[in-house]
């Protein structure tokens, strides 16, 4: 560790300069007229490095990266799908990359369209009225649909209601998004195949409930059966149903959800729809409402009048505003060029692929590893760990050992339905080849289990970082450079 850590970060020698500025550049000059009680008294602490050294260190580093362009990302409940580099290449175009948010619609019509297609899409895409295209991230997303179903029940003067109820296999997102737009959370059991217990269901169902947060397939990779019944019993209740769409990818071309009864939605257009995820950000999260919702999504909005021309529009029943002018519009712009380079011809066999691939690894795994939940998954499945424990081998230890042959990890100890969690999804977009690959080492890992467990444990060996003190690396982790430097 120590020896990595000096070779890649400990570049820094007193003197050393990659680039110095004209002591007359306009930049100096201008530093004189900062108030001198904002000056530094000292200098910064920062490495001092020549630019080749810089160069050298980003690159080294860009190769150590791992992601879906040089590697398989079964990464559960992600999504994370091969980005075409066409998407790229039509979001940098100067056109609309060099748009200021702030000139007027007139000269920026082109963005708006591209915009208003967009929302029009997707609107066909989920069955429902409109969508505003505003919200940066799923969260974001999740947020704004959640506030939308508060502002409708507000107009109707029924401020009683403020609960929201959850599945107890529910991504994390979702109740963390129901406390933060000031709504209640309550849970709803699931059965073993993680579908909503209906009858658990009824009796949560009275006039304070606001609605549900779903979604489907659910979070085990099964489609819930019972959507329309669910759909009617919260409708009934006069509750909403929200759509989580961070697994909407099985659905393209075979469902919509507004056409099982989903009210309000949100899509993941970094999982979904192909545009990068970006280690963080910038993202996209849609969202989407059935006509009677349509006046409460956020300002602004994109319209069209009679004569073609787009224009901005800030409605009075609206929410208000949830982002800065339109959100992530690069985003918004390889998500645009993803569906028009599939076409309706082509969407529609994302689903069926995805789901094919999932259940091909699913059933080629099964004699190795638990399967608890036996049938069809949709675009992701979960297995309980190895099937044989006796050796102590974790999914952890699974996890780490698949590094070593050069595969991401799945989603491990996700869904908490099952103490040992591992979460897998291969996305339409990876070959067979690369699936009989995965589906090969994973079964050399389970033999290992068997011969050699202490082998397992101690993984990865092969990584530029082995096998790390976990304890030690939660409690005190290292942080910044100057805490490397002490």
């Amino acid at each position: 560790m120590k020896y990595y850590d000096k070779l890649i970060f400990e570049l820094s020698r007193p003197g050393r300069k990659g680039y110095h500025l004209p002591a007359d550049c306009y930049g100096v000059e201008a530093l004189k007229e900062i108030p001198s009680d904002l000056l530094r008294k000292e200098d910064p602490e920062l490495p001092e490095v020549s630019e080749l050294d810089v160069v050298r260190h980003y690159t080294n580093l860009s190769s150590k990266n791992f992601g879906v362009d040089t590697g398989f990302y079964p990464l559960g409940s992600c999504t994370m799908k091969y980005n075409p580099k066409i998407n790229e290449e039509l979001a940098a175009m100067p056109e609309f990359a060099a748009l200021h948010p702030l000139q007027p619609a007139e000269s920026a019509q082109g963005a708006l369209e591209l915009y208003y297609n967009l929302q029009k899409a997707l609107s066909n895409i989920a069955g429902l009225a409109e969508f505003t295209l505003n919200p940066y991230a799923g969260a974001h997303g999740e947020l704004t649909g959640l506030m939308v179903m508060r502002q409708y029940h507000i107009a109707r003067g029924d401020e009683k209601r403020r609960k929201v109820i959850v599945p107890d296999s529910a991504h994390g997102t979702n109740p963390a998004s129901a406390m933060v737009a000031g709504l209640e959370v309550v849970e709803v059991k699931s059965k073993p195949n993680g579908s909503i217990d209906v009858e658990d269901l009824k009796p949560l169902l009275d006039d304070t409930v606001a609605g549900i947060m779903m979604t489907n397939p659910n979070t085990l990779g099964m489609f819930e059966t019972e959507i329309m019944e669910i759909a009617r019993l919260v409708h009934e209740a006069g509750g909403l149903l929200y759509y989580d769409g961070a697994n909407l990818n099985p659905m393209l071309g075979k469902v919509r959800p507004g056409d099982m009864g989903f009210d309000i939605m949100h899509i993941n257009l970094h999982k979904t729809f192909s545009t990068p995820h970006g280690g963080g950000g910038p993202g996209s999260g849609p969202v989407g409402v059935a006509a009677h919702l349509v006046d409460f999504l956020p300002n602004p909005r994109v319209k069209k009048d009679e004569n073609g021309k787009f224009y901005i529009e800030n409605g009075d029943k609206s929410l208000g505003s949830i982002s800065s002018f339109l959100g992530n519009f690069g985003v918004m712009m390889k998500a645009y060029a993803y569906i028009l380079s599939l076409g309706k011809e082509n969407l529609k066999n994302v689903g069926p692929m995805a789901t094919l691939n999932a259940n091909y690894i699913k059933e080629s795994l099964k004699d190795d590893y638990l399967l608890p939940i036996e049938g069809a998954c949709k675009h992701e499945f979960v297995f309980d760990g190895l099937k044989d424990k006796s050796t102590g081998v974790t999914t952890l230890n699974v996890a780490k050992r698949l590094l070593d042959y050069g595969f991401h990890a799945p989603t491990i100890y996700f869904p908490l339905l099952f103490h040992e969690s591992m979460m897998i999804e291969p996305t339409e977009t990876e070959s067979k080849e690369t699936l009989d690959e995965f589906i090969e080492v994973m079964h050399k890992v389970a033999k290992e289990a068997k011969e050699d467990p202490e082998m397992v444990k101690q993984a990865p060996h092969t990584t530029l970082i082995s096998h790390p003190d976990e304890t030690t690396a939660a409690k005190k982790p290292v942080l910044s450079y100057r805490q490397m430097k002490g």
